[in-house]
């Protein structure tokens, strides 16, 4: 490539001056073939051109990569060929000596579609927010779960919402939604989703024939419209999307450790709050100055929650046990035979008999799983005594450490009727008071139902005069060992 300079002299003498090849290049001292390129302004040296190079080790597979590339379109997504496949292939079935990173920089210049053009969107304040699911793993309690990521965003401020849940079911999806419509105060007049089951009954895309009544119905609660994209159109909730990796890469690294899901959420709920001062590229304002102008176009919550929980009817069986979803729950013993509602939650199970709640448990999405409740039993289990020692609720409970201590007291010594009497005051007192007096009476080196039952009264008295234990308390005497060496030396006459 020449001087600019030069090629303006070499076009004056040219066009101007009418002078011939050979004699420009004796005038300038260069080439013949230099004023040839440039004298008739075919060529300029501001331009170059694409040099074509050879393929000395792809060229002679390189029709063959194409044509497997080609037949990739026909393939299902997950199941074509990566740049590794090529090398593999080319080596086992063509005897191909070449390296492997050779064969990626052709799979990339050959494959279709690697570039795609997308359309720039734009949306007005409130008018639409994206769903999305994601995955990630946590340790929460210890144990490494699988987290499933309820993530929403508005399409206008970009403003995120991240909810944890331990499935994708239908009452999680639906927890979701309120949480984020909580979140944000109001609700966009649209949403867009994929083609999830617990929202699509049946169709997908435009074409969806039915959906779910249990979205149908919190459709009409929050008045919203649904949209569906089309299979495989993730380019059509980009905004989703992209939060999705954006949580696993910045707020989920390194794999976080957590007590419950309580504590988890908390933690996503501060790192949405913060990404709302972000500035994002192509965006006029901030999230958080988008946003505020974003909500004033929310729908306005109703005026009641919508109630997300999965509901069902069961029948207690004789162990005072209700089944929801492969799982057993107790309820209280004088329910056995009676119908009753269960209403399951992302982290609950609730019961109600007539309305009225009489059964609250941990939702486990193990199968085969029984949650047993102590309070539950109590009453059979003050009625016979002898089943205390091996009593699945009472093995079970998580029992505060003086109850504890005294009932491995008193099982030890067989006085199953003494522990039944115990549970008796559970029953009247409540288990928080009946703890008190239990440690006041191992304290005082007592161990009885007439001692606890002495120690919970005086706390009933406290302030007037204290109540005296039962004159039928027998009292010991402390043993004098020394009698037994005058019986030994002979000394009792």
């Amino acid at each position: 490539m020449i001087d600019i300079n030069l090629y303006e002299e070499i076009r004056r003498l040219y066009a101007v001056e009418k002078l011939s090849q050979r004699a420009i290049a004796r005038k300038l001292g260069i080439s013949r073939n230099t004023v040839k390129r440039y004298c008739k302004g075919e060529n300029v040296p501001w331009e170059t051109k694409p040099r074509q190079y050879e393929r000395p080790v792809t060229g002679p597979v390189e029709a063959l990569v194409r044509e497997w590339l080609t037949k990739d379109k026909d393939a299902p997504p997950k199941q074509r060929h990566t740049a590794e496949r090529v090398y593999q292939r080319l080596v086992e079935e063509h005897g191909f000596r070449g390296s492997y990173s050779t064969v990626r920089q052709l799979v990339r210049e050959l494959r279709p579609e690697v570039n795609k053009a997308y359309i720039p969107l734009e949306f007005a304040p409130g008018e639409a927010a994206q769903v999305d699911w994601g995955e990630a793993t946590v340790i929460v309690a210890g144990r490494k779960v699988k987290v499933q990521l309820f993530c929403y965003r508005l399409c206008h401020s970009c403003a995120p919402y991240v909810a944890a849940f331990p499935s994708q079911r239908s009452d999680c999806f639906l927890a979701g939604h309120v949480q984020s419509f909580n979140f944000f105060g109001g609700v966009p007049r649209r949403l867009i989703y994929d083609n999830v089951k617990t929202a699509v009954k049946d169709g997908w895309g435009r074409y969806i024939k039915a959906e779910q009544p249990a979205f149908m119905a919190l459709k009409s609660h929050y008045a919203f419209r649904a949209d569906f994209c089309n299979p495989g159109g993730g380019n059509e909730k980009g905004l989703v999307e992209g939060l999705v990796g954006y949580i696993r890469r910045n707020v989920l690294i390194p794999v976080p450790r957590v007590n419950s899901f309580v504590e988890l959420q908390g933690e996503l709920d501060k790192r949405c709050r913060q990404y709302q001062d972000k500035h994002l590229r192509y965006h006029p304002a901030p999230v958080k100055e988008a946003l505020a102008r974003e909500k004033q176009y929310l729908t306005p919550l109703p005026a009641r929650e919508f109630d997300y929980a999965l509901t069902r009817m069961a029948e207690v069986d004789s162990l005072s046990l209700i089944k929801f979803e492969k799982n057993r729950y107790s309820v209280p013993v004088n329910l056995v035979g009676k119908t009753v509602t269960v209403k399951g939650y992302p982290f609950q199970v609730k019961v109600y008999y007539h309305s009225q709640e009489v059964a609250v448990h941990p939702r486990t999405y193990l199968a085969d799983q029984t949650s047993l409740v102590l309070e539950h039993y109590l009453p059979v289990l003050v009625q016979k005594p002898r089943s205390l020692a091996n009593a699945a609720p009472l093995r079970r409970a998580s029992l505060p450490p003086g109850l504890y201590e005294l009932k491995e007291r008193l099982l030890g010594r067989g006085e199953d009727r003494e522990l039944a009497r115990i549970l008796g005051l559970v029953m009247e007192y409540g288990i928080e008071e009946v703890e008190k007096a239990i440690r006041l009476a191992l304290k005082s080196g007592q161990d009885s139902f007439q001692a606890v039952r002495y120690y919970l009264r005086q706390e009933e008295g406290a302030g007037s005069a204290q109540i005296p234990l039962d004159a039928a308390f027998p009292m010991v005497a402390a043993v004098n060992l020394e009698a037994y060496d005058s019986l030994l030396g002979g000394g009792v006459h």
